[in-house]
């Protein structure tokens, strides 16, 4: 491992609009805070110059790496690959549109720091979306708590941070991204909640809706309640002779 503590993953599809301010925001944030850190940016396929945009901001910040798909996965895909490739012991994610607001990522840190838990969510508490959005976000919370009992009231929010243990051996799906603490929570892990700020999409154009989410969501939820009956996670308690012997 190198000696980077903090690893921020962004999947980007088609934004080039937001990327630019998104990128001075997250180096405003992390730059005054005392930890090693890095921005993967993972490029999903763009076709409006995403990653022109990325490889100019990346020219002049060292902290910023740039992984570019052969095509588009899908959020899922691309979330999983940067979680891959980040070298930091926390681990922190967002999406790429401008909505989720970087200066929440300080006390989202600080709330992990104290050690009682291994991921903190995010919660939009006042979410700057349509009627129809919330409406619909709020009944799919609802159906998925109720069969997953994670306790996670906004599995849609993007923003959260946890330890790096909580990514490792992730099953790759096409809704991996939005099962991220169900996750978690099957293998052991402790999540809890925090507010953070939500703001209006101003740039680009958003990639979901009511009719694209419903039923792959149902059927995303009857895979992870699947998984969750049937998947194992061994742990291998001792190695004879040891490593390095």
């Amino acid at each position: 491992m190198s000696d980077v503590e903090i690893s921020i993953i962004v999947p980007l599809k088609n934004e080039a609009e937001c990327v630019g301010e998104l990128a001075r925001e997250i180096t405003e944030v992390m730059s005054a805070m005392p930890h090693t850190w890095e921005c993967i940016w993972v490029n999903d396929g763009s076709t409006d110059g995403t990653l022109e945009v990325l490889l100019a901001l990346q020219a002049h910040e060292p902290h910023f790496r740039v992984l570019d798909l052969e095509r588009n996965y899908g959020q899922s895909g691309a979330l999983v690959t940067g979680l891959r490739a980040a070298r930091g012991a926390i681990l922190a994610t967002l999406d790429g549109d401008g909505q989720n607001d970087p200066h929440d990522f300080p006390k989202l840190l600080a709330r992990l720091a104290h050690g009682d838990v291994d991921m903190v969510n995010g919660v939009r508490v006042a979410r700057r979306d349509t009627w129809v959005r919330r409406m619909s976000s709020r009944i799919a919370n609802a159906v998925r708590n109720w069969f997953l009992r994670d306790g996670v009231s906004d599995t849609g929010c993007a923003i959260r941070v946890f330890r790096r243990a909580c990514a490792e051996h992730l099953p790759l799906f096409k809704g991996t991204h939005r099962f991220l603490p169900a996750l978690a929570v099957m293998r052991g892990f402790r999540i809890t909640e925090l507010p953070v700020n939500h703001r209006p999409r101003t740039k680009g154009m958003t990639k979901y809706g009511v009719g694209n989410r419903l039923w792959v969501g149902l059927a995303d939820l009857y895979a992870v309640c699947w998984m969750r009956r049937r998947l194992v996670y061994p742990v291998v308690k001792a190695e004879y002779p040891p490593p390095g012997a």
